[in-house]
């Protein structure tokens, strides 16, 4: 229900990359007559690519973090920490599990994607899938334990990885910055990683990719290209050729998908799941319903699930939703063909790709760490 009859509703259904600059931006330029609601299953929203770092302990975790009470208070608006059950189009309404239930007159889809494969395997114990990133560090950290504490645990933590994009290369490295760093190890660590395609980091140039290749190699770090996973044990993994790897713990790090519940919004949606949407990001069912980042897919122009396409919608969403309240003209987004990429290595350096050049350095880290701080800075308020 409407908290009062006289305002408008827009509602901000998940808070990622590209929802929270609307929220921002609402703290400055509030919509006139409406009413700003945002619901999210948790009250803080995680910077994914500041988590790579945090885990290599390279920034803190409240670095990395946006607190949306705080942000929420300041810009004016509600924050329901919850998760809706469904969405009521008819209606115009998002229920919620306990009968409750917010109407809108507007609504941004945000909600980002799951790990492809993932819902297969989850009743694995040694499975740790890296969504919802706000959690992830937590159930990494329980399932090293439990496996450290395992009384017949002998020799090195077996890590495989599953997924060979450039997050989970970033994961790989972090990860076994942050165990090694440890001031007493309990046991050294063994990385593996697994992946369907035929080389790791697709989407980085050639160059950049034979680099990576011999960073990981001289790290230790195996790689397994063109081997997808089947099954995922107590205890190990195996692949569809039949080949089976022992394993303590398994991080499912795979390309992104659409979650059940996406799927099921009563919208038109593209072959993966994802929310079919106009360059301008609306719905082509309902014009009143914006979905974004990973959760939506502009089906003119389709664009791989990546953060800096959520966070380069940012300013075309909230430039929309005001021109939907106001009947004004909409403008349409148009992703880049190229763009900056920065892979954190763990070691104080990153390498970096831009237009078919590629190099592994110290700058290139202190370049990424300025652009990810300069960031989410825009969104965490100062102490008060």
């Amino acid at each position: 229900m409407k908290g009062k009859d006289s305002l408008r509703q827009l509602v901000l259904l998940g808070i990622g990359h590209t929802n929270a600059h609307v929220l921002h931006e609402w703290a400055e330029h509030p919509i006139p007559n409406c009413e700003l609601i945002c619901i999210s299953p948790f009250a803080s929203a995680t910077y994914s690519g500041m988590l790579p770092g945090t885990l290599g302990k390279q920034f803190s975790d409240s670095e990395m973090r946006i607190d949306l009470r705080r942000l929420t208070d300041a810009a004016g608006a509600t924050l329901i920490v919850g998760t809706a059950s469904k969405i009521d189009i008819q209606n115009q309404s998002i229920l919620f599990p306990d009968a409750s239930s917010i109407s809108y007159d507007a609504l941004s889809i945000g909600i980002g994607s799951v790990p492809a494969g993932y819902a297969d395997h989850q009743s694995s114990p040694i499975l740790v899938s890296t969504k919802p990133m706000q959690t992830f560090l937590q159930r990494l950290e329980e399932r090293t334990s439990q496996s450290n504490a395992n009384a017949n645990a002998k020799g090195a933590l077996r890590c495989v990885i599953v997924g060979g994009g450039v997050a989970s290369v970033e994961i790989a490295l972090c990860f076994q910055q942050r165990w090694n760093s440890q001031p007493d190890p309990v046991r050294p660590i063994e990385i593996q990683i697994f992946t369907a395609s035929e080389r790791i980091a697709n989407g980085m140039n050639s160059s950049a990719i034979t680099k990576l290749e011999k960073i990981l190699a001289s790290r230790k770090i195996e790689i397994h290209t063109s081997q997808r996973i089947v099954e995922v044990s107590d205890h190990s993994i195996q692949t569809a050729d039949g080949k089976e790897q022992a394993a303590d713990v398994v991080i499912w790090a795979t390309g992104a998908t659409a979650s059940q519940w996406l799927a099921d919004v009563p919208l038109e949606h593209d072959p993966k799941g994802f929310i079919a949407t106009h360059k301008t990001l609306q719905s082509l069912t309902k014009p009143n319903i914006f979905a974004v980042g990973d959760s939506g897919t502009i089906i003119e122009s389709p664009s791989p699930k990546a953060g800096v396409y959520a966070v380069r919608q940012s300013p075309i969403l909230w430039h929309n939703l005001q021109a939907f309240f106001d009947g004004g003209p909409m403008r349409e987004f148009e992703p880049q063909g190229d763009f900056l990429k920065i892979l954190n290595t763990g070691d104080q350096k990153a390498l970096l790709d831009y237009r078919g050049w590629s190099v592994h350095a110290k700058w290139c880290w202190h370049l990424k760490k300025w652009i990810d701080k300069g960031f989410i800075q825009d969104y965490q308020l100062p102490p008060t």
